[in-house]
């Protein structure tokens, strides 16, 4: 039985090999380990792409999150804006710096923060909105920033799922004071290991989460911040320096994937596909259905050889690390719901056209059945 992997890392490693090879040699040769020369590159690459004129290595989507929230100086006693229905590291990293995730629920066509249900949870002790631009679609960021300037609140984006999707022509992630990526390998950039980015317009802002990232020194062993250790490693920033210059065409072709999806699914009742939002460019790096059979659904796929993961299967306040918030079941429904019925299925730059209608076939078949 031939197996559709959910993500086939292997695929795009065989074609980059080489380049791949070239880039690790040239760090071991130039044993700048920390710091070096291929971040540097890395970061005003990354920035270039995205727009924005600061880029800052980090060690992974989580420390960028973290340390936006702590050079934006959030802490104890504060309270940060989060969707309900995301990934758990946008919370935690609320959690990190000691403030409160308060939670606002999904919108039902797009999955991203409900921008209409912000304004209501604002308190006096709100400081900042972290919208997810989630699976690869942009949150509806004008509502956003509106909220935000009209309550002196500080927009760190979650972009760690969109890197190079766009909002009106803009860029996800340079809408406010930062925007937070993650490198994880199966990201539409990916490292072969951890990794983040920061990008951020402000100068003195950029400047201190230099200084946070490594040991809050200013120089070798003067120290004028308690920081951290969290710095982009040089050889993760030239395998990622190699696989940036494909990131343009990898996402049209995970878009171009998507619309066989959606194609290939038509007309099925019981199988909503995604909606692409008005004014948007969603760069697919999860193509997520909405099924009511969903259990089912995964186990009939598994059997033919078909991977598909859930995205995420727990909102963020039915997690027992989250019991604390004391947000009872029935708090957020549309995050609720779509956490029983979400099913992401294959998808990779280098899918092919007859895995894709496996796929469609294969789900048609459970319907049939």
């Amino acid at each position: 039985m031939t197996t559709i992997p959910f993500v086939d890392l292997q695929a795009q490693h065989r074609a980059l090999q080489a380049e791949l090879n070239a880039a690790i040699a040239e760090v071991l040769q130039n044993c700048d380990f920390i710091l070096g020369r291929a971040v540097e590159g890395f970061e005003k690459e990354f920035a270039q792409f995205v727009g924005s004129q600061h880029a800052i290595g980090v060690g992974s989507g989580l420390d960028a999150l973290r340390l936006c929230l702590q050079a934006a100086g959030v802490g104890p006693g504060d309270e940060v804006i989060v969707p309900a229905n995301t990934f758990i590291a946008t919370a935690l990293a609320v959690s990190a710096v000691g403030a409160r995730p308060v939670l606002v629920d999904a919108e039902e066509a797009t999955f991203n923060i409900d921008p209409a249900r912000i304004e209501s949870v604002i308190s006096p002790q709100t400081k900042a909105i972290i919208p997810v631009h989630l699976y690869g679609q942009p949150a509806e960021m004008d509502p956003i920033m509106a909220i935000a300037q009209r309550h002196k609140l500080a927009v760190i984006e979650d972009a760690c799922q969109s890197h190079g999707a766009q909002y009106r022509g803009r860029a996800a992630g340079t809408f406010g004071l930062a925007g937070c990526f993650s490198f994880y390998p199966a990201k539409n950039l990916g490292a072969c290991g951890d990794g983040g980015m920061i990008v951020t317009n402000d100068e003195a802002f950029a400047a201190r989460l230099r200084l946070l990232r490594n040991y809050g020194q200013k120089q070798k062993y003067v120290h004028v911040e308690k920081g951290g250790n969290t710095r982009l490693d040089t050889v993760q920033a030239a395998i990622l320096r190699v696989k940036l210059k494909r990131l343009a065409g990898w996402n049209e072709l995970r878009a171009r994937h998507a619309q066989r999806y959606t194609e290939g699914l038509a007309g099925l009742a019981a199988v909503k596909t995604p909606r692409v939002a008005p004014h948007r460019t969603h760069v697919f790096h999860l193509y997520v259905v909405r099924v009511s059979k969903r259990a089912k659904l995964q186990e009939f796929l598994a059997q033919r050889g078909i991977q598909t993961v859930i995205h995420y299967p727990v909102p963020i306040h039915r997690h027992a690390a989250y019991a604390d918030l004391g947000y009872p079941l029935g708090s957020f429904p549309v995050a609720e719901r779509l956490s029983e019925e979400i099913l992401s299925l294959p998808m990779f730059a280098e899918l092919t056209d007859t895995q894709i209608n496996t796929v469609c076939e294969g789900i048609r078949a459970f319907l049939r059945a």
